[in-house]
């Protein structure tokens, strides 16, 4: 079954990247782990998956811990007080959306003697229900940014809303590659747009997506 749905999905990516005139090499697969266990997370990594996302620091140490040769990116609301349990295990953290959490990574990465690669989380649509930070808002973050050496911005993330028609949620990744085209200059590349779920990750990578965060449609 896993099987399945991962050939589907890959076979998905790969149409949506050549429909838009794009490499299916560049989009990666991050598969979404809040719902499953360590024998669905060895199964996939059997498959060729390496990407895995958690969402809950706690309920995913057994599995950070026992795949640790994987690349865990953690793809939810980060609390300040819970980086330490973060870094090092996670190569990634796709949710910086303030300044205090910027200082607390800073803090702890220096610590370690590492940098952290970080993508900046962009609330596109304005609900309320999601974090992130506006997209008026963007800019000037960015900036305070670079006082941080060892936060490395690699990208913006951004969650659309959950629509019935998939086609629906294209402005809101539209916005976002546009808020990242705007932004980018020599020095700030933000080659990564973290985008696209289960139910609209098709448009997602049409419209420049190099992540997508996939769970559902992956484990069932």
């Amino acid at each position: 079954m896993l099987a399945d749905h991962y050939k589907e999905i890959m076979g998905n990516i790969t149409a949506a990247a050549r429909r838009s005139g794009r490499d299916p090499g560049a989009i990666r697969l991050i598969a979404v782990t809040k719902t499953v266990g360590v024998s669905e997370v060895d199964h996939a990594v059997k498959l060729g998956i390496k990407d895995f996302g958690e969402n809950r620091v706690q309920d995913a140490s057994d599995k950070v811990e026992r795949f640790s040769s994987c690349n865990w990116h953690f793809i939810g609301h980060l609390q300040s007080n819970k980086v330490k349990y973060v870094l090092p295990q996670y190569c990634m953290i796709h949710s910086l959306d303030r300044v205090s959490l910027a200082g607390e990574l800073q803090k702890r990465a220096q610590g370690l003697g590492i940098e952290v690669e970080v993508l900046v989380q962009v609330n596109v649509s304005g609900e309320n229900s999601k974090f992130g930070l506006s997209p008026e808002r963007l800019p000037a973050f960015i900036m305070k940014m670079y006082a941080y050496d060892r936060v490395n911005i690699r990208g913006l993330m951004t969650m659309a809303p959950f629509l019935d028609n998939p086609e629906d949620t294209r402005i809101y990744f539209r916005r976002l590659r546009k808020l990242r085209d705007d932004l980018a200059r020599p020095g700030l590349e933000l080659p990564e747009l973290s985008m696209g779920m289960t139910n609209d990750y098709e448009v997602a990578v049409e419209e420049g997506a190099t992540m997508v965060r996939i769970g559902s449609a992956l484990f069932g």
